[in-house]
């Protein structure tokens, strides 16, 4: 099962380039449509379908409306345990039934989880959808009297055993934890990774997980989304057959989070089993689909998303300094943070990185972006964006997170066109706004040579 710990909206690169050319020059039939029918169970399990018959193919793609932000301090991880829970079977369909099944039919599945929701998919031939449908239907329905200590503590062994590899045995990967704990305060529901702390995996009981699954694993809490080659109406019919009889769960109150700021920039140095050091920052911006958030997804592909991006151009083609550059936008639902890392080469330290990396981000907030730099990250982020709807899972996965963000499943094109509408001068507001602000910075050095750390204290030139 794959475990998103890190919000995956990022700036794609792509080979459609003409593609958008085409469109933007007038070639696109009207505006980019991605057709659909909902309707809401009266136990509340909202269900979206798309008709799509190019292939013989369907995707049943679940969220439900619960991630890492939804846990509690000292009862972590609960989310990403339930990624794994949720293949163990249930009242009808025992362990292993829910892969064997679904491999006989020549389907796959999967599931990933987020600060902000777990997801579900099945892919496969349009006539495994009944299939696809009853194994949900059975886990989301009929799972909890199946829950028992064996399985709960088989899978806490196994989460543990992918933290350990993600994190503690991993070079570098102790850097996300670390930054989120720098960038949030204690109690805030971003101040702990997705996949929880080992502490509180040991320390979550039966009960625990059980009260989880009843106040969010229920069907008011989950949208359902369905895109191949289906006839909405039989698909609604047989969603009525296999989910009605769930019953709704608790209303989901979630209390307000209170706007923060970083006071101060702030530094910390970690001595890892590497052998190259490493540097982070990390600033605090804006929420997914918020004033500005288009424009830093657009800020950081022209700081590192091409080879002839500013950073990358200077750092490890020009200078040499680096191994490579990263730069990404993550909006969340409470809030959203910029990152920058960049590996350096042998020989090299962090305060050379240091110097460039201050220089290049200050040039673009003070000069702004080029027209062709800004053309160049639009037709990238298009390019991908596009490319991606070409696969049916991309789709479904979409409609579920447009509906989520926005309310509206089928915001494809209101996407494009935030994009699209970015100017020179918003993606320097953004820069200047946000990454001229107070921000994280982490050192990560090989162990004993904390001397080759950035200082907190370098006066930008």
């Amino acid at each position: 099962m794959v475990d998103a710990h890190r919000s995956t909206r990022r700036l794609l690169g792509g080979a459609l380039l003409f593609l958008v050319a085409m469109s933007r020059a007038g070639a696109q039939d009207g505006p980019l449509r991605v057709p659909f029918v909902m309707d809401t169970l009266p136990n509340g399990l909202r269900v979206i379908v798309h008709e799509d018959h190019s292939v013989p193919t369907v995707v049943t793609n679940v969220w439900y409306h619960v991630g890492s932000g939804d846990e509690q301090p000292g009862r972590t991880g609960f989310a990403h345990l339930f990624e794994h829970l949720m293949f163990m079977g249930s009242a009808n369909a025992v362990y292993p039934a829910f892969d064997r099944l679904l491999e006989a039919a020549g389907a796959n599945n999967n599931g990933s989880t987020t600060e902000d929701r777990t997801n579900y998919y099945e892919e496969g031939p349009a006539t495994a959808l009944p299939l696809m449908l009853w194994l949900e239907a059975d886990r989301m329905g009929w799972m909890l009297p199946t829950m028992d200590g064996p399985k709960v503590d088989l899978q806490r062994d196994v989460v543990k055993n992918e933290r350990r590899q993600s994190y503690e045995n991993r070079p570098y990967g102790l850097a996300w934890e670390t930054m989120t704990h720098m960038m949030y305060p204690a109690g805030h529901p971003y101040s702990w990774p997705v996949i929880g702390s080992m502490a509180d995996l040991s320390a979550a009981t039966l009960e625990d997980t059980r009260a989880f699954f009843r106040r969010y694993y229920a069907p008011n809490n989950a949208v359902l989304a369905i895109a191949g080659d289906v006839d909405p109406e039989q698909v609604f019919a047989e969603v009525r057959k296999y989910f009605a009889d769930i019953p709704r769960g608790p209303a989901i109150n979630r209390p307000n989070t209170p706007v923060f700021h970083l006071p101060r920039d702030t530094a910390s140095v970690l001595e890892d089993r590497v052998q190259l050091p490493r540097l982070y920052y990390q600033w605090h911006t804006v929420k997914g689909n918020a004033d500005g958030d288009a424009a830093l997804d657009l800020a950081a592909y022209v700081l590192a998303g091409a080879k002839n991006s500013r950073l990358t151009q200077r750092l490890v083609y020009d200078l040499q300094l680096a191994t490579n550059v990263i730069a990404f936008q993550d909006g969340k639902r409470l809030d959203g943070d910029f990152t920058v890392y960049t590996t350096a080469r042998p020989g090299k330290s962090l305060p050379e990185l240091q110097s460039v990396l201050d220089a290049e981000i200050r040039h673009l907030a003070e000069e702004g972006p080029t027209e062709h730099e800004l053309e160049q990250a639009k037709n990238a982020f298009e390019s991908g964006f596009l490319n991606g709807l070409e696969r049916i899972g991309r789709k479904a996965d979409l409609l579920n997170s447009y509906y989520y963000r926005t309310g509206n499943p089928d915001g494809f094109q209101s996407d494009l066109d935030r994009y699209r509408a970015v100017t020179p001068a918003d993606l320097q507001r953004a820069v200047r706004a946000w990454l001229l602000a107070p921000k994280v910075m982490l050192s990560i050095v090989p162990q004993g040579k904390t001397d080759l750390a950035a200082s907190p204290m370098r006066v930008i030139p």
